[in-house]
């Protein structure tokens, strides 16, 4: 094992969007493990979108970062050095590690990988948090029926790619949003969505819905806000389901933007609109997990992701 170890630090809080100054490569020792840790070699780790919320210095869902902190998020890896019965070195997890060459894991908080099932990045991804998120996000917030149209923003991500899917195995008519067009034949072509809308070259995107969902929308999975979702607000139909995952178009906003009103666009409808987060279901991830794997191993569940510049 080397004996050096390079970790990101928190070097300062962004204005607007991030850039590299935000962020500081250090090399330091490797870490070493104490009684019922792990020494795990980080081989993938997740950027996500909710980690631009921890960059604030404001209260939230997830605790901020100090400036000067080693960032952490999901990472998988291979075990080289274990102080606990419960996992052996070459052994593959998966947990909350810093984002580093080397990380420590306490071995109670660590997940098993299963690499017949799926390959070290899917257990990040389809087999991780994001598919976690869109199983419960989806089936419990949206309740999505056989015939429901059900509309993604975000649609070739990490989330919204699998709440297609599992919307397509519940009998749905799939609609995504996605920002090119190699992803949007990706979406249509490999994933089986029915439609979807290249939201960087459509200049209305309620005329695009008015195609790709001609019947209304029953269900909105939104992981973005802005346009895209005033634009499906619109096409609510009667009882439709809003689950809001996230918002990305939000992220790097400064101040809160003000503005024509869309929540009148929900009482004809009677539309319910749900936030969620994945942690209120912890006492119900084996169920996600073993959903997952199950359409993983039959094939019903692609894990291939779509590599965009």
């Amino acid at each position: 094992m080397q004996e050096t170890n390079r970790e990101w630090y928190f070097a300062e809080r962004p204005e607007g969007e991030p850039t590299l100054d935000s962020f500081e490569l250090r090399e330091g020792d490797a870490p070493e493990p104490k009684d019922g840790e792990l020494l795990v070699r980080v081989r993938y780790l997740s950027v996500d979108p909710y980690m631009r919320g921890r960059m604030r210095d404001a209260e939230s869902y997830a605790e901020p970062w100090d400036v000067g902190d080693v960032l952490k998020g999901g990472v998988v890896g291979e075990v080289v050095e274990s102080e606990s019965d419960r996992y052996e070195a070459g052994d593959h997890v998966t947990g909350n590690g810093a984002w580093a060459d080397y990380t420590v894991l306490d071995a109670d908080e660590a997940a098993p990988v299963d690499t017949s099932v799926a390959g070290l990045p899917a257990h990040l991804g389809v087999l991780g948090m994001p598919g976690r998120t869109a199983y419960f996000g989806l089936l419990d917030a949206g309740e999505p029926k056989p015939g429901d149209t059900v509309v993604v923003s975000g649609a070739a991500g990490a989330v919204g790619s699998v709440v297609g899917q599992i919307a397509r195995l519940n009998g749905c008519r799939v609609v995504g949003f996605a920002g090119s067009d190699e992803k949007t034949d990706w979406l249509t072509e490999d994933l089986g969505f029915d439609a979807a809308i290249n939201y960087k070259s459509t200049d209305d995107y309620a005329a695009a819905l008015d195609d790709a969902a001609p019947d209304g929308v029953d269900v909105y999975f939104d992981n973005v806000g802005g346009p895209i979702t005033d634009a499906v607000f619109t096409k609510l139909n009667l009882d439709a389901r809003v689950a809001i995952c996230g918002q990305i178009a939000h992220y790097n906003d400064e101040g809160v933007a003000t503005g024509p009103r869309k929540l009148p666009l929900l009482i004809a409808p009677r539309a319910r609109v749900q936030g969620l987060l994945i942690g209120d279901y912890v006492t119900r991830f084996e169920e996600a997990n073993e959903r997952l794997r199950a359409w993983v191993n039959s094939g019903a569940v692609s894990y291939t992701h779509l590599r965009c510049v």
